[in-house]
């Protein structure tokens, strides 16, 4: 700040000699006292806050040197020696100063940027192209085809394209990833204000009207002010660190100005040929082209990188559960048609809850980075590796069956347990384990369900026989009868919990009378029924005391309310046979516009079934009285899905199940006690 205020204070003393018409000897040691200045702030700040990456700050100083020599020399032979020759010796200073900064700059982006960042290349190589038409047509084609003296010319059109050269980098380091703190931001304002200042200077000398002392000098001179308020600044010892991660996408500053750039070409080209300056066309052609090429690339990596972030799970890298599931039945498909096996892990990290507990949730995060990290190494590119619930991963396997699916749960069991993680500074490291459950297509299941089911099943088994172990599904599996029936009588319990009404059954009942209604299979009806009759057997692990209050529910009772669909599922998945009725009742609350849980899933990614009972269930629970809310009319909820078209219902399935309602179909809710056994 003390740098700022004395070069600001310079700044206006240099001026007010200009506008007095002081002596010419205070007025060139003003102006270049500042840049000298600049010139000594980078080379002692690289002394005195000593950056990582030095290089870059040395030829930055260096190029600072040569610009203030040439200031000196520039200044002194125009207002003490008035020697007012071009080209000169200051000229060549000047222009032998820019490949220095280049090659500082060059040096910054590389040390930013760990690996490609091919996006901001893109963005920058387009507003690169922009600034060298627009250069091109204003500044250098001018000067090329001015009549006069070959050095003159050379110089002229020197100055332009170096400038040119400058913007590109300065432009490729302020668009890429990097720390963005103090002295990154005055390094920019110096390379954006000479490139300015220099353009315009260009300009001025074509058109024959540059007088030193103008405006230009307070660019030229905030430029060297920023730049040795850069290098002072304590910040410049990390400005080469690299970004810890590439940009999630464009965001609105940029889009507006990469648009207006693109627009800037055809918009010249109109300029042009109103003018008649046909000779100019070809070149605003080949630049609209190449800005074409690039805003497609640029596109095409914005698609690329959607997807990848679409099926790449934030917090470890792996893919995400609904890519794994989307890539389940391809490969069974591709198993069926070449007879090979497929083999399903599913892994569950071994008393998490504790660590989150005892350690907090930050270092649960890290817990479950590393062993993403060590699943990585212990499995081939070739297999598919998903992080699939909190603390679950899966694993999908070609070509794999018999005993192998057991080996390869052993080798990711020990490469996870055979060291300590690291969690923070503050703690030892701990030991983690993880229970695998493992299942092979056709053994153990010939639909994506049923595979996932018996994995989940192995896994549950391994979790029962004390933890930190591989569990293989049996090829023989019992008869569903007495699980379907037990997990009938856990519905009737949790229905008894909420209300005098009956609940479960209704569900069911609608939710076939709705899948016929619709013109759904025999199979999808049946399976609609099944699911709503079990689908709210998740609230038997929550807290009673939850269903039963009667005030507002906290934060965290409604973080548990929402897992009762995923609890659902992994209990109704327990029962061999049931995987799709599992599916239907872990999405039976998801919204129709995406918003529900516990997945997020939107339109026709929820399951058919699955849409029925959102609305079954909801009119089903808007017409009995709850502990939390009084019952409603059948006016009032039928008003509640009409208005829930289309963002929390399928709009085809409420006019179905209103339709129903209007014949008399439906019946109305009966009392608990009226629901028969079974």
């Amino acid at each position: 700040m003390g740098y700022l205020l004395a070069g600001g204070l310079t700044v206006a003393a240099y001026y007010t000699t200009v506008r007095t018409g002081g002596p010419p000897a205070l007025r060139v040691t003003l102006y270049c006292l500042v840049s000298a200045s600049a010139a000594a702030a980078v080379l002692f700040g690289c002394v005195r806050n000593r950056p990582r990456s030095w290089l870059p700050w040395v030829l930055l100083g260096l190029s600072q040197v040569i610009y203030a020599a040439a200031d000196a020399n520039f200044y002194v032979t125009h207002f003490i020696l008035a020697d007012t020759s071009f080209p000169a010796v200051a000229d060549v200073l000047y222009l032998s100063h820019y490949p220095l900064v280049v090659a500082g700059l060059v040096l910054l982006i590389r040390r930013r940027n760990a690996g490609r960042d091919v996006p901001s290349l893109l963005d920058a190589a387009l507003l690169a192209v922009v600034a060298g038409m627009l250069s091109w047509l204003y500044l250098i084609g001018p000067q090329a085809e001015a009549h006069s003296p070959v050095l003159v010319k050379v110089a002229s059109v020197a100055y332009p394209m170096m400038d040119l050269a400058m913007f590109a980098v300065a432009v490729r380091l302020i668009l890429g990833r990097g720390r963005r703190n103090t002295a990154f931001v005055l390094l920019s304002t110096n390379l954006l204000a000479f490139f300015a200042a220099d353009s315009v200077y260009v300009f001025q000398q074509l058109n024959q009207t540059y007088a030193a002392g103008n405006f230009l000098d307070a660019f030229w001179l905030s430029g060297n002010l920023a730049l040795g308020a850069a290098a002072l600044h304590p910040t410049m010892a990390r400005i080469a660190d690299p970004g810890a991660a590439p940009d999630r996408g464009p965001g609105p500053l940029r889009i507006t100005a990469l648009c207006a750039a693109a627009l800037i070409a055809p918009a010249t080209l109109l300029v042009q040929y109103a003018n008649g300056a046909y000779s100019s066309i070809p070149v605003v052609g080949c630049a609209c082209a190449i800005l074409f090429v690039l805003t497609i690339a640029r596109l095409a990596g914005l698609v690329s990188e959607q997807r990848r972030l679409a099926i790449t799970d934030g917090l470890t890298g792996l893919r995400t559960r609904r890519f794994f599931e989307a890539e389940l039945p391809a490969e069974i498909a591709r198993a069926r048609r070449a007879g090979t096996p497929l083999a399903v892990l599913i892994a569950d990290v071994d008393h998490f809850k504790s660590i989150n507990d005892r350690y907090g949730h930050p270092a649960g995060d890290r817990v479950l980075v590393e062993i993403g990290r060590r699943l990585r190494h212990a499995t081939r590119d070739t297999d598919i590796l998903a992080r699939y619930g909190g603390e679950e991963f899966a694993l999908l396997i070609r070509g794999t069956g018999g005993e192998e699916p057991a080996v390869i749960g052993e080798r990711i069991r020990r490469a996870v347990a055979d060291s300590p993680i690291d969690i923070d500074d503050g703690h030892r490291p701990i030991e983690v384990t993880i229970s695998v459950g493992t299942a092979s297509f056709p053994l153990h299941g010939k639909t994506p369900a049923d595979l996932v089911g018996a994995a989940d099943r192995a896994l549950y088994a391994a979790k029962n026989r004390g933890r930190d172990r591989v569990v293989d599904w049996p090829a023989e599996e019992p008869d569903s009868d007495a699980g379907i029936t037990y997990l009938q009588r856990i519905a009737d319990e949790v229905d008894g919990w909420l209300s005098t009404r009956e609940h479960g059954r209704a569900v069911g009942r609608w939710a076939a009378l709705v899948a016929e209604e619709l013109g759904r299979s025999p199979a999808s009806v049946r399976l609609a029924e099944l699911a709503g009759r079990l689908h709210d057997v998740g609230k038997i692990l929550i807290p009673k005391e939850i269903w039963e209050k009667r005030g507002p529910l906290t934060a965290d009772e409604w973080a548990q309310v929402r897992q009762h669909p995923v609890y659902g599922y992994r209990l109704v998945l327990a029962v061999p046979g049931l995987g799709e009725v599992a599916d239907v009742i872990r999405q039976h609350h998801e919204r129709f516009d995406g918003e529900g849980y516990p997945d997020r899933l939107a339109g026709t990614a929820i399951r058919f079934e699955a849409r029925i009972l959102a609305v079954c269930d909801s009119w089903a629970a808007m017409l009995a009285d709850r502990p939390y809310q009084r019952a409603r009319t059948e006016a009032e909820a039928e008003r509640e899905l009409l208005d829930g078209r289309g963002s929390q219902f399928d709009p085809q399935v409420v006019a179905a199940f209103l339709g129903l309602r209007a014949r008399g179909a439906l019946g109305a809710l009966p009392r608990a006690n009226a629901a028969q056994p079974g």
